[in-house]
């Protein structure tokens, strides 16, 4: 018996160091580590970010409300939008964020509205890599980061209407579409302080699919103005 337990554990040590081998230093890191916190007890302050090292600006999803320092919590179970940040730390908030949110059927815009359900069985969280099952739009969305951006993928099922939100968030924005050329351009201003009067944080959003429609909203109204 003594024999066979040696054996045994010979080869489980030979097979975890084989699997080791096979990974690499950013394959062993979970994103999701020191997610579980909240404002009334703070215990990790940190939330999913996509992102190279020293990058310029990180990505991560979005449970919580706009404007809500805790972005993401692990506890949550709905997604309402993948936001561009530079924030530090909960407690300092962020500046210059915007975020895009693919869904399917009606358009909803308000982002509790539009949140869908997720599972944490359906998600995976790697510093470079990033994917989730929106459940309510049948939706994948993948993100990998760039130095100065990120390139998203939605695999979207058969249905009448895919759409691609950006929402450049309120207290003054941009947005300009420009369907020939398959392109968004805005900015958003939307901070927390500490920044010059005159900030803006301008982005530009390539497609590889032409637009079938495209409507912009300010107040949560639809308009053809490219103003939001």
């Amino acid at each position: 018996m003594k024999q066979l337990l040696l054996i045994a554990l010979s080869f489980f040590s030979f097979q975890s160091d084989s699997f080791s081998q096979q990974l690499s230093p950013v394959d062993q890191v979970n994103t999701l580590m020191g997610s579980d916190s909240e404002f009334k007890l703070s215990s990790g302050n940190t939330y999913p970010a996509i992102a190279l090292p020293w990058g310029m600006n990180f990505w991560t999803p979005q449970t919580g409300k706009i404007g809500d320092g805790w972005v993401y919590s692990y506890d949550a179970n709905k997604i309402q939008g993948f936001k561009q940040t530079h924030q530090p730390s909960p407690w300092i908030n962020d500046y210059g964020q915007f975020s895009i949110f693919p869904m399917t059927g009606e358009l909803k815009i308000a982002g509790e509205d539009r949140a869908s359900w997720f599972s944490h069985k359906a998600e995976i969280a790697r510093p470079h890599y990033y994917s989730v099952y929106l459940a309510d739009y049948d939706v994948t969305a993948e993100i990998t980061p760039t130095e100065r951006a990120a390139i998203f993928r939605f695999t979207f099922p058969e249905n009448k209407k895919s759409w691609v939100i950006i929402d450049a968030f309120d207290n003054g924005s941009y947005i300009k579409v420009i369907p020939a050329e398959k392109k968004i351009l805005g900015y958003t201003t939307r901070n927390s302080g500490g920044v010059p009067a005159n900030f803006k944080n301008y982005f530009v959003i390539q497609f590889d699919k032409a637009f079938a429609e495209n409507l912009v909203w300010s107040n949560h109204k639809l308009s053809q103005d490219n103003r939001n």
